[in-house]
């Protein structure tokens, strides 16, 4: 349902997550970048208007690299740690969609006492990996807001030094605390065994979810209030695929705030679109948006 009313929380979301330092591996090239959700996420928040602000882990050292979101108008709350996190992304396909995580730091678990006590209307709950956040935290967000949730954050699970995608033990308790999660197409196939989009976006909502958005090589699905939609992305290149999905979340919250799912759905669609074409956080004109936004059609599946 939209959210017309009127909100008095001191931001529109509060995205907590591990800030990483990570490799990216693209055609044998390698390049050193800062990412995860309160990176790629929170300056898009920020970039499309939402009051945002972020909680995060991360190594002293890699303090510096917290400007960054200070400069995009985002309020840091940021907590050290032994190390930062920071994934070793391998691409192995072309449309970039299948690729070999290795781990390079861990930043450890988020406290409780961590979380700040000013009010937001969506907590985006987007560790990195799991271990870094429990159903214990997520419940306590939930008694205070929405609960966007990224389920990276728990099913991308360390096994010695790489990383794989494991089932969620805790997920037929956790996703009735969630009111939007996002899954791409390989993390929603271990969740629910379904390669199709809109049969794993059904389950998940089926088991609790009450609005799933689903990216994949080809657009968003999104799965809400009984409904099923679906938008292509129509990026002319894939020099900026690491940020997609924390991208589409972050645009599908800030339509969310005053639109319907499938309005939400098609502005998503625009954002990551003119995302997935550059490196690095969203940085698309507004004009950029809206002309892109009307070229592209919502369809119902």
């Amino acid at each position: 349902m939209p959210e017309q009313e009127k909100n008095n929380a001191q931001f529109d979301a509060i995205v907590i997550g591990d800030l990483a330092v990570d490799e990216l591996v693209v055609h044998g090239q390698t390049t050193v970048a800062t990412g995860g959700s309160v990176y790629y996420g929170a300056i898009a928040m920020a970039r499309l208007g939402m009051r945002t602000a972020v909680v995060t882990r991360l190594a002293e050292r890699d303090f510096p690299r917290l400007e960054e979101l200070r400069a995009a108008g985002i309020t840091v709350y940021a907590h050290p740690a032994a190390q930062s996190s920071g994934i070793r992304n391998v691409y192995l396909t072309e449309d970039q969609d299948r690729r070999i995580c290795t781990l390079l730091g861990f930043a450890g678990p988020f406290s409780p006492a961590e979380i700040p006590a000013e009010s937001a209307r969506y907590y985006v709950v987007g560790p990195l990996m799991a271990g870094l956040m429990d159903l214990d935290l997520v419940r306590l967000v939930a008694r205070r807001g929405r609960v966007a949730l990224d389920a990276q954050g728990f099913i991308r699970t360390r096994e010695g030094d790489g990383l794989v995608l494991k089932d969620w033990a805790e997920k037929r308790v956790g996703l009735p605390l969630v009111d939007v999660l996002k899954v791409d197409q390989a993390e929603a196939e271990t969740l629910t065994g379904h390669s199709e989009a809109k049969a794993a976006a059904t389950t998940l909502a089926g088991w609790g979810a009450r609005e799933v958005v689903l990216t994949h090589a080809s657009g968003v699905t999104v799965f809400a209030e009984g409904h099923c939609y679906w938008a292509p992305f129509v990026q002319r290149s894939l020099n900026g695929r690491t940020g997609r999905g924390d991208t589409c979340l972050a645009s599908y919250l800030a339509r969310r705030l005053s639109a319907g799912p499938a309005d939400a759905c098609r502005f998503a669609a625009a954002v990551t679109s003119l995302k997935l074409e550059a490196p690095g956080p969203l940085a698309a004109s507004r004009d950029a948006i809206e002309a892109l936004y009307r070229q592209l059609e919502v369809r119902e599946l």
